[in-house]
């Protein structure tokens, strides 16, 4: 490893990011499709992921705070641009100016919006959120007809669209998707009622792929867009994220000998142990200390003893690995190499959670099929 080489990377493949929005888009029903690139592309990278989901089909990109979109207006990207969830104190005036559609759940939020509207002397383009029964973000229904009276009466604002979220579209066959296509559909009557003709847009990755009664006329996916299915539909989503090290030492140990803090693994024979210079720094959870394997030499290899802030050891029997050798922690699986879903099972949790995290100082970032 030279001064400039990585302690570990994750390698990002934007051919799998372009081939997952076109298999998204052709489920889509005609419905144009956003591409989530929240959370920094869900930790893969906005800016190259945005660009990959334009040039394979996405027709809108969708961010949760202004700043997030901006700085997507700020690298060029013209495409049209969503943002839906910002403090109070943000300022709007500068999504407005930018192009940036932004999301209203009260009175409150819309009228900061028009206020911010009239001093840049530009309208608005806002989306109404309806609460229909995720109960986090979004507009109560009792509260529904006044924010829809606000926004038809606002000079400075234009309703694009009427949207909400799902909160188990992940579950087919769950009672609370269709309950909360049936307030969508009513909120979205009433909003029609008052006179705005807005698009409407429900579904997620998980709704794109299972309901297509709910793809409307536009459609959200997130998490599918960077290869990872929530929902087993047998899609051929490709993961995009390969999380990867090296070796940088090998050394023999002999049988009866302990490794790492605590001494918790012990060589019940003599063995070789390779040294990967990543940790829970770089985003290797402690908590898979002797549950995680890596893929080293073309085969799978159990981890000795706790992971480390800056190192893992690897336990490789009586193969000899070099320094220099690559290390896979997680993958896209196709070779038989641990995944990102497989480290959020151990976990008891979801492999969102796992790509976003790796968004670290020590780990560098590298492109494969970068067009710009």
């Amino acid at each position: 490893m030279t001064a400039s080489s990585p302690r570990a990377e994750v390698v990002i493949d934007l051919e799998a990011v372009r081939h997952n929005v076109s298999l998204l888009t052709a489920r889509a029903s005609g419905a144009a499709v956003m591409a989530v690139v929240k959370g920094d592309a869900y930790g893969h990278g906005a800016v190259p992921v945005a660009r990959a989901a334009v040039e394979a089909g996405a027709t809108w990109l969708g961010t949760c705070s202004l700043a997030e979109a901006l700085d997507l207006r700020a690298a060029g990207i013209t495409t049209p641009l969503f943002s839906w969830l910002d403090v109070p104190e943000v300022d709007f005036a500068p999504g407005i100016e930018a192009d940036v559609d932004l999301g209203a759940s009260s009175v409150d939020e819309l009228t900061r919006i028009a206020e911010a509207a009239e001093r840049v002397g530009k309208t608005a383009r806002v989306h109404l959120k309806i609460d229909t029964g995720l109960s986090r973000n979004g507009c109560p229904p009792a509260e529904w007809p006044a924010l829809v009276e606000a926004a038809a009466a606002a000079p400075s604002v234009e309703v694009v669209a009427v949207w909400s979220h799902l909160a188990c579209a992940d579950e087919p066959g769950h009672a609370s998707v269709d309950l909360q296509a049936k307030r969508f559909t009513e909120a979205y009557d009433l909003a029609r009622a008052a006179g705005l003709n807005p698009i409407r847009h429900l579904a997620n990755s998980a709704a794109l792929l299972t309901r297509p009664d709910l793809h409307f006329e536009l459609v959200r996916p997130g998490i599918a867009v960077y290869g990872l299915n929530p929902v087993d539909t047998g899609d051929d989503l490709r993961p995009a994220m390969t999380f990867r090290s090296t070796v940088v030492l090998a050394k023999r140990l002999p049988a009866g000998e302990s490794v790492s803090y605590g001494h918790t693994w012990t060589a019940p024979r003599d063995t070789t142990l390779a040294l990967v210079p990543t940790g829970y720094a770089d985003g290797v959870p402690r908590s898979l200390s002797g549950r995680m394997d890596v893929w080293l030499g073309g085969r799978r290899r159990p981890v000795a003893g706790r992971v480390c802030m800056d190192q893992l050891v690897v336990d490789c029997g009586d193969d000899a690995p070099s320094a220099g050798d690559e290390v896979v922690l997680f993958g896209a699986g196709g070779a038989g190499e641990p995944t990102a879903r497989e480290w959020a099972d151990k976990l008891g949790t979801i492999d969102y959670e796992i790509v976003t995290s790796m968004y670290r100082p020590r780990v560098r970032r590298r492109y494969l099929g970068d067009r710009s």
